[in-house]
């Protein structure tokens, strides 16, 4: 219970003298006689008990109508969470080089390897990745995720979405060699470009995701396509997945083998690209360097929040002054019919 206006109640201390004087100056006498009995009689019968009733309703009005003033009320009060989340898409590579398998140095031999893959312990770097996005997506309930896949040119997965069930499911489907071999770097910065472009949000992010160096000549360069990323304040953050430790699967008819992966991303490269376009660029090793990776830049791009509040009162005012009123035209009532004194 509280009072819109608290300071009102001080009227009391007022009130309380103006009933004092008013109450010594009924109980002293106009006339001083010898016996009341013949006027008592007059007005038929002993009144004397019931004489002050109208001015007592007066002073229960009096005494009510000083919290209802007061305006007590109780809140209820809610608190609304407004979350403003900003758009992403993810690029990922998608060349045949991703199902190459980063080997922890700590699997040295043939049988600690066929343990590690068995147990599900190592696995391709397209599944380490999509597994750490997976985590970030659901991290980032109210951020609209959108989904890249490239090889030689990029293809768009998913657009920018807050239906991350579906989402979820187009990168589960993502494998790796089934849109080409080759690696464009440079076709899905441009492509996510324009698609964040065309957003709304106040923060539009690019990450991409390669294991390889650029092989395909576009009609702009990685470092052009960045540019124009920082021009259309879209900030891209690289990821330079792999190690010189990785193996890549080979099946013959001799049965599954394994061989030394070629090749890697361009790190210089990536490095530009992030810092044209006010990002960062990471390199994700293995699935643990794949993890603070995404942790990172989960941390980095923050969401929103609003938490207005508001405080639903129930007032009881408009109750306290029909009482109010009621007592009044009560002790008018009686005082002008009952109580009526006879000159």
């Amino acid at each position: 219970m509280t009072f819109a206006y608290p300071w009102l109640l001080f009227l009391y201390l007022p009130l309380a003298l103006l009933v004092w004087y008013v109450w010594s100056k009924r109980l002293l006498p106009a006339l001083k006689i010898s016996s009341t009995k013949p006027f008592i009689e007059a007005k038929g019968g002993d009144r004397k008990r019931t004489a002050h009733l109208p001015l007592l309703f007066y002073l229960a009005a009096a005494v009510i109508l000083v919290p209802a003033l007061a305006r007590p009320r109780v809140g209820s009060e809610k608190v609304i969470f407004r979350a403003k989340g900003i758009d992403i898409i993810l690029a990922i590579d998608l060349s045949g080089s991703m199902q190459a398998l980063d080997i922890p140095r700590d699997v040295k031999t043939e049988v600690q390897l066929t343990e590690a893959l068995k147990n599900g312990e190592i696995k391709s770097r397209l599944e380490v990745a999509k597994e750490e996005i997976r985590k970030f997506i659901k991290k980032r309930p109210n951020d609209r995720i959108g989904l890249i896949g490239f090889a030689q040119l990029p293809y768009n997965i998913c657009p920018p979405t807050l239906d991350h069930g579906w989402l979820l499911d187009n990168l589960k489907r993502l494998k790796p060699g089934i849109i080409g071999q080759a690696t464009g770097i440079a076709g899905p910065i441009a492509s996510g470009v324009h698609r964040l472009d065309k957003s709304d949000s106040k923060r539009r992010v690019l990450v991409l995701f390669t294991d390889g160096a650029n092989t395909v000549q576009s009609r702009i360069t990685p470092r052009q396509a960045a540019k124009l990323a920082g021009a259309c304040d879209v900030v891209v953050y690289t990821v330079g997945i792999g190690s010189n430790n990785a193996l890549i699967e080979d099946n013959s008819m001799f049965g599954r083998s394994y061989a030394p992966a070629g090749g890697t991303f361009d790190e210089p490269l990536l490095k530009d690209i992030a810092k044209i376009s006010d990002g960062k660029y990471y390199h994700a090793c293995d699935a643990k360097g794949m993890a603070e990776a995404m942790n990172d830049i989960n941390r980095i791009e923050k969401t929103t929040v609003e938490q207005p509040k508001y405080i639903d009162y129930k007032e009881f005012a408009p109750a306290l002054a029909g009482f109010v009123l009621i007592l009044l035209l009560l002790g008018f009532f009686l005082e002008n019919t009952v109580f009526l004194s006879i000159p």
